[in-house]
This record gives structure tokens, C-alpha cells and sequence, in this order.
């Protein structure tokens, strides 16, 4: 096993990889140019062990004297040997991770091409779907990627002005769900009106149709629109979708999106079991 030493904050890994770590659209662009991701923690990492887009691993020497760690790196170097190794310096690891005493180990994962083709080479999007409307916190948009991974919802379109579903904060929130998910992104409202054949169901405080209502509509493919938490679901998209309001206690405004996503998601579970 061979290990490359990062030593320097100049090293031009190191700068990638803080490129990669950036918020906002700096981090975007860098992710998106790259075709990388930056996987921090020890759960991300063992959700991707065996998969050879895993190309980069990086940990330093009291990572590697974590029983954990080590299992995770041998295991994946076992299984993906032309994986790159890097120890970093232990001062450079507290430069480079977000994570507060969490154990050293991080990787830098290839995106798959369905993040990264322009939404132009997809034609078409059968099945069910889950549409992402312009919602920009990352722990609402991680979190509604786990409850859509838990729920057998494989395909959803973030559309421009989300969270980049491949950031830091929501790859942690997500869990490890991106693995079982197919993610489109910097789709615009018209990409998504041309591609999507399943009927289009917005979530909103408002809609015409009640939830529980739906029993024959849900049985078949859908596409359920979650919109943003301060604006909702654009007036373009509703003009093209069927209202779904779920029943709550009048004296409450409005749930928030991930829960709201939960709660439509799992209702489709459970009119189809």
C-alpha cells in the first residue's frame, strides 16, 4: 500500500480539496468542473466502500490508528486497489475538515454523469420523481434526499437556485442516500415540464386536493413538487400541477418542506402497499 504525504497547505490537492469544501456557487463551480465530491466522516465513507468512483482517500496517522478507519481503507483498497492514499499532517487535517473531533478519514468521489450532463441529453423522465423547487437550506435538501431514498423515490430533479445537492451539509444530511439515487440538478422549470411524463403533485398550504384524498391518483406514477420554504412552489409549476394540501391544525401556517416531503412520500408507500 502505498501512501502519498500532504504536508503543505500549498499542495495543489490540499487547494482542491478546500475548492471542493467551498459554500455557495464557488463550491458548485469547483464541484461541478472537477466532476468530484468531498466525502467527510466515516459514514459517508463506508457507504461508498467497493464502489470504484471512490478514487481518492485521505486520512493521517492517528486516523489510521482508528480500528474503524483502517477496516474502511484496507476494505476499499482491497476491493478498488488503483485507489489513491494520502496521509495528511494532523495540524493540516484540523485546515481541512468541518467536522469538530470527528475521526480523520475523507474521500473525493467521481460524480455520476446524471449530475453533471446538461439537462439537453435527457429527453425524457418516466416513473415516479421528486422535484426540488428552488429549496436552499442544505439540511432540508439532505434530509428530503434520505426520506426519498427511504421511500423508493430513485429520481429527483433539483432545480436551479437548490442547495447543491453534492455540498458538504447535505451530503452529511443526506446520510449516505445519494448512493441510491439517481440526482438531476440545474434543471429549469421548462426542462422539468418537458421531461417529467408523471403527473405533477405540488405540496401546498393551499391546494384544492387533500392528501388523503388521493388513493387512485397515487397508485400510479407521480411527481411530487416540493417548493422553496419561504416562496413555495413556483406559480409556473402550479399552473401545470394539481394543489395536495395536507391537513393540519389551523392555527399552524405551514409544515416545514422535509417534513411535508415525508409526510407525501410515505403516503404514496402507503396507498401502494
Amino acid at each position: 500500500m502505498k501512501t502519498e504525504i500532504i504536508s503543505s497547505t500549498e499542495n495543489s490537492l490540499f487547494k482542491e480539496l478546500r475548492l471542493l469544501q467551498a459554500t455557495g456557487s464557488k463550491g458548485q463551480k469547483a464541484r461541478a468542473s472537477s466532476g468530484q465530491a468531498l466525502l467527510e466522516g466515516i459514514h459517508l465513507i463506508q457507504t461508498w466502500i467497493g464502489d470504484p468512483n471512490l478514487k481518492v482517500l485521505l486520512t493521517s496517522g492517528t486516523g489510521l490508528k482508528n480500528p474503524e478507519i483502517a477496516e474502511a481503507v484496507y476494505s476499499h483498497l482491497e476491493t478498488c486497489p488503483d485507489t489513491r492514499l494520502y496521509q495528511l499532517d494532523v495540524a493540516l487535517w484540523d485546515e481541512l475538515s468541518e467536522l469538530v473531533n470527528a475521526p480523520h478519514i475523507a474521500g473525493l468521489l467521481k460524480l455520476p454523469q446524471s449530475s453533471i450532463n446538461p439537462p439537453q441529453a435527457i429527453s425524457t423522465l418516466a416513473g415516479d420523481v421528486l422535484i426540488l423547487d428552488r429549496i436552499q437550506d442544505a439540511g432540508n435538501v439532505g434530509s428530503i434526499l434520505r426520506t426519498a431514498a427511504a421511500a423508493g423515490f430513485a429520481q429527483v430533479i433539483a432545480v436551479s437556485g437548490c442547495a447543491h445537492l453534492w455540498s458538504n451539509k447535505v451530503l452529511r444530511a443526506g446520510m449516505g442516500a445519494h448512493r441510491l439515487l439517481d440526482l438531476y440538478e440545474g434543471w429549469s422549470t421548462q426542462q422539468v415540464l418537458s421531461a417529467v411524463t408523471a403527473p405533477l403533485m405540488a405540496a401546498t398550504a393551499d391546494g384544492e386536493s387533500d392528501l388523503y384524498t388521493l388513493t387512485k391518483e397515487l397508485i400510479h406514477p407521480v411527481a411530487w413538487l416540493m417548493g422553496s420554504e419561504g416562496q413555495g412552489v413556483s406559480e409556473e409549476f402550479l399552473a401545470q400541477a394539481k394543489g395536495v394540501a395536507i391537513p393540519i391544525d389551523p392555527r399552524v401556517e405551514s409544515l416545514n418542506v422535509s417534513t411535508a416531503a415525508a409526510i407525501c412520500l410515505f403516503e404514496t408507500v402507503r396507498v401502494r402497499r
